[in-house]
């Protein structure tokens, strides 16, 4: 058994868990926090250290491999963006502070790319051939980019441009809460996006994640974008089981690696 931790940093929440990497199974319970306000690297990596300490106890398996997994694009350990997160974090050197402070070599990788990892090997993306796209939803819209298994890192289709602004202003699911949006209102804004994405890469299949997939029968039924869209097996535990994942084999952080 292959144990690593993963600590998955999003922009409301912080989830962590000990993963048995080779069958993508937790072996610690999923623990989550709030992600601090503001959500600086100083205040994110405490409580990622604080995390680490208790799941990698509670799994036996104290100085097992750390992948990490931010909201933001990712090169060679630095963090290049900050959409969802403190503006801190731009051109923050993220994967040398958390060695140094977890004592041990980390891998740091974009978000939704570890939860499209994970789905893929072990979730709703498993055997599925062609183009698969990965959306993330929850307080941003991450995505995923596979072809033929290989994942296209480090890709915003959360910001593409759709009447003027980014598009995850009205597809993200904070957005449904935060407007006070029906789910029918808010799954055509959704199935914009979706058409947006499709007529530039024609995906197989739309794999959507993120806590709100525990309620796919009440907006994917309204879809109409012309490919298949399923919900993500893994839902919320998809980007920690993931960044474990990148732990024992890292994802690629460039297309051309």
């Amino acid at each position: 058994m292959a144990i690593a931790l993963g600590i998955d940093v999003g922009g409301s929440a912080i989830k962590a868990a000990a993963v048995d990497t080779g069958t993508g199974r937790l072996v610690s319970a999923s623990t989550k926090v709030d992600t601090p306000e503001p959500s600086t690297p100083a205040a994110v990596i405490d409580e990622i250290v604080r995390l680490a300490a208790a799941v990698g106890a509670e799994a036996g398996a104290p100085d097992a491999p750390v992948g990490v997994d931010v909201p933001s694009v990712v090169i060679d350990g630095v963090v290049r963006t900050a959409a969802n997160i403190d503006r801190g974090w731009v051109d923050f050197a993220a994967r040398d502070r958390l060695e140094e402070r977890l004592g041990r070599a980390v891998v740091l990788v974009n978000d939704a790319d570890a939860a499209g990892v994970a789905e893929m090997r072990f979730g709703a993306g498993r055997g599925r051939s062609g183009t698969v796209i990965v959306l993330t939803l929850g307080t941003g819209v991450g995505s995923a980019i596979f072809v033929g298994g290989r994942l296209v890192p480090n890709t915003e289709l959360g910001h593409m441009e759709i009447r003027g602004t980014d598009a995850e202003h009205r597809s993200a699911a904070i957005a449904r809460i935060r407007d006070r949006r029906s789910w029918e209102e808010w799954a055509a804004d959704l199935d914009e996006h979706l058409h947006a994405i499709h007529r530039l890469f024609w995906p197989s299949v739309f794999i959507l994640g993120g806590g709100v997939s525990a309620e796919a029968d009440r907006f994917i039924p309204r879809l109409t974008v012309p490919c298949d869209v399923v919900p993500a097996a893994m839902r919320n535990d998809a980007g920690a089981i993931g960044a474990a994942m990148s732990a024992v084999t890292p994802v690629p952080e460039e297309a051309s690696q």
